[in-house]
C-alpha cells in the first residue's frame, strides 16, 4: 500500500511546487504574457512533461511509458483545440490581457482537481463493469463526426446554470476591479466580472473532460498514467494559449484531425474486446495524423497569406 501511495504524494507535491512558483514568483504580478515568455513556458512544461515519461519508464517499465506519452499527446492535442473556447471566452467578456493569466491558473488548478475525481470514478466504473468501454468507444466516435459537423464553436455564458444561479446569489460589480476575484462594497461582499469568467471557464472545462478522460481511457486502465499524463498536458495549456492565440484561426483544419484522432479512439475501444491494438502502433497513427494536421495548417496559412 505505501508503495502505492509514495509515486502519488510526490507527484502532487511536485505539481504543488511548480504552481506556487509558477504564480507566487514567476507571475507575481498581472502583466500581459508577450509571445516570448509563453513559448519559454510551454517548452518548459513540454520538456517536464516528457522528462516524466522517461521516469515512468525506468520504474514502471516500457508499456506504461508509451501508455503515459500516447496519453499525453491525446491530452494535448486535445487541450489545443480548447484554446479557441478560452479566446472566445475571454473576447466575449473582453478581458483585460494583463488578467488573463491569472483566469488561465485558477481555473486550470480546479480543472486538476476535476480530473482526478472523474478518472477515479471511471477507473473504477470499468473495473466494476466492462461493458462501459464500449460506451466511452462510441461517445468518442459520435464526439469526434460532431467535430467536423459543428465547425464554428459559440459561447453562451447566459445559459451557464452555474453562473445564472451564482448571480442570484450574490452580486456582481459593473466593471473589473483589477485583477480581483471579490472586493467589499457598502459593507456587502461582491464578486466582479473576472471571478464570473472564472466560473465559465471552470464549467467549460468540465464539458472538456468529459470528451478527453474517455480519449486516455482508450490508451490505459492505469490511474496513476491517466492523472498524470492529464496533469502535465493541462499544466503546459496556459503557456500554450498565450503563445498560440494569435495563430489559433490560422489552424481551423486542425479540427479534422483531431475528430480523426477521436474516431481511432473510439474504435480502439470499440474492438478491444476482439484485438487490442499495441500502444505503440497507436502512439504511432495518432502521432501520424496529428502530423499530416499540422503540416495541412501550415500549408493552408501559407496559401492565405500568399493570396
Amino acid at each position: 500500500m505505501t508503495e502505492r501511495i509514495i509515486p502519488w504524494v510526490l507527484f502532487n507535491l511536485f505539481v504543488i511546487l511548480m504552481l506556487a512558483l509558477d504564480l507566487g514568483v514567476f507571475h507575481r504580478k498581472a502583466h500581459v504574457i508577450k509571445i516570448k515568455e509563453a513559448v519559454v513556458w510551454s517548452i518548459v512544461w513540454t520538456v517536464l512533461g516528457v522528462l516524466f515519461g522517461v521516469v515512468v519508464y525506468f520504474y514502471r517499465g516500457h508499456d506504461a511509458a508509451l501508455e503515459y506519452l500516447a496519453g499525453y499527446l491525446i491530452e494535448r492535442t486535445l487541450s489545443a483545440d480548447n484554446l479557441f473556447v478560452f479566446l472566445l471566452i475571454f473576447s466575449y467578456f473582453s478581458v483585460p490581457a494583463a488578467y488573463e493569466y491569472k483566469v488561465l491558473f485558477w481555473g486550470i488548478l480546479g480543472a486538476l482537481i476535476m480530473r482526478a475525481i472523474f478518472i477515479a470514478a471511471g477507473v473504477a466504473l470499468i473495473q466494476q463493469f466492462h461493458w462501459v468501454i464500449y460506451l466511452f468507444g462510441a461517445f468518442l466516435i459520435v464526439t469526434g463526426i460532431k467535430m467536423v459537423v459543428e465547425k464554428d464553436k459559440e459561447i453562451h455564458p447566459e445559459k451557464n446554470p452555474v453562473l445564472r444561479l451564482f448571480r442570484r446569489l450574490m452580486p456582481v460589480t459593473a466593471s473589473y476591479e483589477e485583477d480581483s476575484f471579490f472586493v467589499k462594497k457598502a459593507g456587502r461582499r461582491q464578486a466582479t466580472p473576472l471571478f464570473i469568467v472564472l466560473l465559465v471557464v471552470e464549467t467549460t472545462d468540465v464539458v472538456f473532460a468529459v470528451d478527453s478522460i474517455p480519449a486516455v481511457f482508450s490508451v490505459t486502465l492505469d490511474p496513476f498514467i491517466a492523472y498524470t499524463s492529464n496533469v502535465f498536458a493541462i499544466l503546459g495549456l496556459r503557456a500554450m494559449y498565450f503563445a498560440l492565440a494569435g495563430m489559433m484561426r490560422l489552424c481551423q483544419s486542425l479540427h479534422y484531425g483531431l475528430s480523426i484522432v477521436l474516431v481511432f479512439l473510439g474504435g480502439k475501444m470499440i474492438l478491444s474486446a476482439v484485438y487490442k491494438i499495441p500502444i505503440a502502433a497507436a502512439l504511432g497513427i495518432i502521432g501520424g495524423i496529428l502530423a499530416v494536421s499540422v503540416i495541412f495548417c501550415m500549408l493552408n496559412s501559407r496559401r492565405d497569406g500568399g493570396s
